[in-house]
């Protein structure tokens, strides 16, 4: 990846970090507030939250790794995917249990707890696994930009939905981003480490 995306990450953890310890002050309320005027009941937001339910993230994680195996058996590119998608939701688990902000007090609302939003967490996870795995050995830099823009925009519009239907407040959703982006750049250095650490001993063999 571009060596831009790595700095970013700690921009990330900072704006995780300064939303979690304001997280009852004036300033993230209003944002909470204008968001939510601004986006409430925006039946065209609201539609994408289904490519961020669990059921709909589990589908993919396992065609994702299926394809993996099938391919090529890239065993790396599989534990990679486990960690950002499935160690990311457990990531995010965590984290609500430890906040313990209640939802947008609203009828019918979901009882687990806000903060960060697992929508935008997880979306943001894989929908950025999806787009590094698609790009990776992808030689075309156009192809390359599409993809990312298509999951930026997909992430953006799911984390979006979750305010619009009145399920998260927005300082949820930026903290799900934040973290989430966070965790998957984390999760890219290990990878590509591994993959140099790899590509390294096979070329010592050949040249024994």
């Amino acid at each position: 990846m571009k060596k831009l995306f790595y700095p970013l990450a700690i921009v990330t953890t900072i704006v995780y970090i300064v939303l979690f310890l304001n997280i009852k002050s004036n300033w993230v309320f209003n944002l909470d507030q204008w968001a939510s005027d601004l986006l409430m009941d925006n039946k065209f937001l609201g539609f994408f939250h289904y490519f961020g339910e669990p059921a709909f993230v589990v589908v993919v994680a396992i065609v994702l790794l299926l394809v993996l195996w099938i391919r090529d058996h890239n065993y790396r590119g599989m534990f990679f995917a486990l960690v950002t998608i499935a160690a990311g939701n457990v990531l995010n688990q965590l984290l609500k249990v430890w906040v313990q902000r209640p939802r947008p007090d609203i009828p019918d609302q979901l009882k687990s707890f806000s903060f960060p939003s697992g929508h935008s967490m997880t979306g943001i996870l894989y929908l950025f696994t999806l787009a590094y795995i698609a790009t990776e050995y992808q030689s075309s830099k156009k192809v390359k930009i599409i993809t990312w823009i298509g999951a930026v925009v997909l992430t953006v519009l799911i984390g979006m939905s979750r305010v619009a239907e009145s399920r998260h407040f927005a300082s949820d959703v930026l903290a799900g981003w934040s973290m989430g982006y966070t965790w998957f750049i984390i999760a890219v250095i290990w990878y590509e480490r591994r993959k140099r650490i790899f590509k390294e001993l096979s070329q010592k063999k050949i040249e024994e």
